[in-house]
């Protein structure tokens, strides 16, 4: 009877610790602010906790966004999904030109930063287990080729 109650107690314990860490933080008033400021006209805005960052997924003329805040409301990054067809022509031929070019595109981000520098990656496979994020600069230059899995 004394396992029963104490399994009892401890699955209770490990239901409630997964859920306290499952809550999101509240949004500091920084971080809504700055994107209200930087987005004004978002629509339907749903926020993610990301521990060292608050992610905003939102839609604006008729676009769907990714926008990176820190904790203090700096803004990092925002993503945006392409068809392979708008990459930019100079980065599509970065990419023929890459070793990856005979790999299976599987998406195309364009990556807006600080300083009006724009970012895209490439997601490409070559199997299911050999998939890489590509990394290239606005001029057609791969900066990075990280794998995935």
């Amino acid at each position: 009877m004394k396992k029963i109650l104490l399994l009892i107690v401890l699955a209770g314990a490990v239901s409630f610790i997964q859920t306290a860490t499952a809550q999101i933080r509240k949004i500091p008033a920084e971080v809504t602010n700055a994107f209200s400021e930087k987005y004004d006209d978002a629509k339907n805005v749903e926020w993610k906790d990301n521990l060292n960052a608050f992610i905003a997924s939102f839609e604006e003329h008729g676009e769907k966004y990714e926008a990176k805040f820190n904790k203090k409301g700096k803004w990092q990054s925002t993503e945006k999904q392409l068809e392979i067809s708008d990459l930019p022509g100079i980065v599509n031929d970065g990419f023929e030109k890459s070793k990856y070019s005979e790999w299976e595109v599987k998406s195309v981000y364009e990556i807006e930063l600080p300083g009006d520098v724009k970012q895209y990656r490439v997601r490409v496979a070559k199997s299911d287990i050999q998939q890489k994020n590509l990394l290239f600069n606005e001029k057609g230059k791969l900066l990075k080729d990280n794998l995935t899995l």
